[in-house]
C-alpha cells in the first residue's frame, strides 16, 4: 500500500484541523487590525511629525505635515476602494493631536490625545474582561461570524478571549507606564521617538498572543450559517405545508 493509499489517521486529521484553525485565526486578525498597511498608516503621521520637529522645532509645519499625510493615506484608500476604517481612525487621531497642540502651543500635546486613548483602551480591555464581556471578543466576534455566541455557547472560546483581552490591557498599560512619565520629563523630540518606537512592537506582541490563545480555542460558532440554515428549513416547511394542502384539496 502506497502512502497515497493509506487512510488518513485521526492524528493527521487533528493536525489539519489545527492548521486550518490557525490559518483562519491569522486571516481574521489580519483583517481586524489592518495588517502591514494598517501599521504603516498608524506609524507614518507620528514619524513625520517628530522627524520634522526634530529638524526645525516648528510645531505648525510638523502638525500640518502629519495631518496632510494622514489625509493622503485616506485618499489613496478611497481611490482604490479599500477599507478606510484604519486610515480614518488615523486621521481623527492626528487631527485631535494637531488641534490640542495648536490650542496649548505645546508640541508635546500632539501626542497627548493618543496617549489618553491608549490608557482608556487598556482600561476598557481590563474592565470588560472582569465584567465577563472581554473587549477583544466584541471586536473579533463579527469577524469570525460568531457575534456574541461565544458568551453562552462556547465557554472555551470565551476563556481565550478573556486571556487575549488581559494581554492587550496589560501590554497597553505597560506602554502608558513608559510614555506618561516621559510626557512630563522628556522634551518633545525624545517623547516622539520613544512613542514611534513603541507603536509596533507592543501591538505585534498583543496580536501574537491573541493568535496563540484563539488558535488553541474551540472553533467559532458560525451564527450566520445557522440563521441561513434555519431560514432554509423554514422555507422547506412552508413549501411542504402548501404541497400538503394542495394534495388534500
Amino acid at each position: 500500500m502506497t502512502s497515497l493509499d493509506k487512510p488518513t489517521s485521526d492524528t493527521d486529521r487533528t493536525d489539519q484541523q489545527e492548521a486550518d484553525a490557525k490559518a483562519v485565526t491569522e486571516a481574521a486578525l489580519f483583517e481586524a487590525f489592518g495588517g502591514v498597511r494598517g501599521m504603516v498608516e498608524t506609524v507614518l503621521p507620528g514619524l513625520l511629525f517628530v522627524t520634522i520637529f526634530t529638524i526645525n522645532k516648528d510645531l505648525h509645519t510638523s502638525a500640518i505635515a502629519a495631518l496632510a499625510v494622514s489625509l493622503v493615506l485616506v485618499a489613496v484608500r478611497l481611490i482604490r476602494k479599500d477599507t478606510v476604517k484604519h486610515a480614518f481612525s488615523g486621521v481623527f487621531g492626528v487631527a485631535f493631536g494637531v488641534v490640542f497642540a495648536m490650542m496649548t502651543g505645546n508640541a508635546k500635546d500632539f501626542y497627548l490625545p493618543g496617549m489618553i486613548y491608549t490608557l482608556g483602551l487598556a482600561l476598557a480591555y481590563i474592565v470588560t474582561t472582569i465584567a465577563g464581556v472581554p473587549l477583544i471578543g466584541l471586536i473579533l466576534g463579527p469577524v469570525f461570524k460568531e457575534n456574541l455566541s461565544w458568551r453562552t455557547r462556547n465557554p472555551g472560546r470565551k476563556k481565550a478571549y478573556a486571556k487575549a483581552s488581559w494581554a492587550w490591557g496589560l501590554i497597553l498599560l505597560a506602554k502608558c507606564a513608559i510614555l506618561f512619565p516621559l510626557y512630563w520629563w522628556a522634551d518633545t523630540a525624545q517623547l516622539g521617538w520613544v512613542l514611534v518606537a513603541l507603536k509596533i512592537p507592543p501591538f505585534l506582541l498583543a496580536v501574537y498572543l491573541t493568535w496563540v490563545f484563539l488558535a488553541k480555542a474551540p472553533p467559532p460558532i458560525d451564527v450566520f450559517a445557522e440563521m441561513e440554515a434555519e431560514e432554509q428549513a423554514e422555507k422547506v416547511r412552508k413549501e411542504e405545508a402548501v404541497a400538503a394542502r394542495n394534495t388534500e384539496a
